[in-house]
């Protein structure tokens, strides 16, 4: 164990000399038989072991596991957690940093505050990856607002047609609603017919986020008859006003 342990059973502090000579000694294993640029590297996990891994290639080039892939495949194999601290080194025991694919691995392992052993001093995980993806951007989509699912029966009519957003009434209430017309906007004459009548809506927007999921052509019609673009792109000729509400 090279941290000492807070009062959550967390690392207090890091003894970089002794990861770093963790990271050097796999180093030494590792499988470089094209590059000739061995690497290695061995982290820290919250609950103070460490893991270790080092780049083993391939004849076929882009099928390379970094070390650092070794070192999150160890983190797993040896009951998980997550990584306080990574040391990442060359041929000759210095400092090296991870590759653009492997941040994204130790993002996703260690978070933001993951520390990555640098020349000039150890650098923070949102240092090196300002901006980062990660499982707060899926659940933006995938939570609590599900993205509306094409029916596999109709999945070869994306991108096609219309769909049309308009005003209801249910249980004496407005409500919204919609439906995918599947000629219109598709080839002059093409033969018409309701593809999707959707389900009912609180607000437009909803109804609207709907359609865009099956087309980018989709029309609102509002309370009155009258017409609003509410897709992708400039409003067509035909329908001039966009959908504001």
């Amino acid at each position: 164990m090279i941290g000492g342990s807070g009062q959550n059973g967390g690392v207090t502090e890091i003894d970089w000399e002794r990861l770093r000579a963790a990271a050097t000694e796999v180093m030494r294993h590792a499988y470089v038989p094209y590059s000739k640029f061995p690497v290695g590297a061995a982290a820290l996990v919250d609950d103070g072991r460490i893991v270790v891994g080092c780049n083993v290639e391939n004849a076929a080039y882009g099928v390379v596991l970094c070390a650092e892939c070794g070192v999150v495949s160890s983190l797993h194999a040896t009951g998980g957690g997550r990584l306080v601290a990574l040391s990442c080194v060359d041929a000759t025991g210095e400092p090296l940093m991870p590759c653009g694919r492997c941040r994204q691995l130790l993002w996703e392992q260690g978070g933001p505050e993951c520390l990555i052993e640098a020349r000039g001093g150890p650098l923070r995980m949102a240092e090196l990856l300002p901006h980062a993806f990660d499982v707060a951007d899926l659940e933006a989509v995938t939570g609590e607002r599900p993205v509306p699912v094409v029916p596999d029966r109709l999945a070869a009519w994306r991108g096609r047609g219309t769909v049309f957003v308009h005003p209801d009434l249910s249980a004496g209430q407005q409500v919204w609603t919609a439906y995918w017309e599947r000629s219109a906007g598709d080839t002059e004459g093409a033969e018409t017919g309701v593809l999707e009548e959707g389900p009912s809506w609180d607000e437009p927007a909803e109804a609207i986020t709907w359609g865009l999921a099956r087309t980018p052509r989709v029309v609102v019609v509002d309370a009155s008859g009258t017409i609003f673009w509410a897709g992708e792109g400039d409003p067509p000729l035909e329908i001039p006003t966009r959908w504001a509400g």
